[in-house]
């Protein structure tokens, strides 16, 4: 008899294509570097083309970690974690701040990702991001111009959702059943300049 299939088909999915996508990536940052280091190639236009794709396998290795399947027993360590959150953040007008442990479990960065993503919808205009760790995870984004789809913070918050989500929202799907499925309570809390997220 076959082995059942998984049933976090959509996190396997995301893993999938993020690890198929990440090697090619690379492979394109090393030769755009040869052909600087070479002098082949130098100029505005070439600075562009390396940082677009630093920028998209920064975004890679953000979404294997957020999308991607996540034992409770799987490790990830403070520095791996940080480099991702820093080279994700790195440009852009969104700014973010981290206080990390020196390791956590798989679950937790995923979910602290996906907040953070969820987040990043209330700051069109830019804005700053902070998470802590300390006596349990808060995530929270600041700024001047705070917008919320109130629909969306509700479902976060445990409400039924009413209407559709689009492919950009699906982390308002994926962060609280990522929380049931692993024990963990959601909490949102919001002012006029401040929205987090707590577990």
């Amino acid at each position: 008899m076959s082995a059942p299939l998984s049933t976090d088909l959509t996190a396997l999915i995301g893993s999938r294509i993020c690890h198929d996508l990440i090697s090619p990536l690379g492979a394109i940052g090393n030769g755009l570097e040869l052909l600087q280091m070479g002098g082949a190639l130098d100029g505005p236009e070439m600075a562009l083309i390396a940082q677009s794709v630093a920028n998209a396998n920064a975004r890679i290795r953000f979404f294997r970690i957020a999308f991607g399947a996540a034992g409770e027993g799987q490790r990830i360590g403070r520095r791996e974690l940080a480099g991702i959150l820093g080279d994700s953040y790195a440009e852009g007008r969104v700014q973010l701040s981290f206080d990390l442990p020196v390791e956590l479990n798989r679950v937790e960065a995923k979910m602290v990702l996906l907040s953070l993503l969820c987040l990043e919808t209330a700051l069109p205009y830019g804005g700053t991001l902070a998470v802590s760790s300390e006596g349990g995870w808060r995530i929270t984004a600041h700024t001047e111009k705070l917008k919320l789809d109130q629909p969306l913070w509700d479902h976060l918050a445990g409400a039924d959702a009413e209407t559709p989500l689009a492919a950009a929202q699906v982390q308002f799907a994926l962060l609280p059943i990522c929380a049931q499925q692993n024990g963990r309570a959601i909490s949102v809390n919001h002012a006029p300049d401040l929205i987090e997220v707590r577990f």
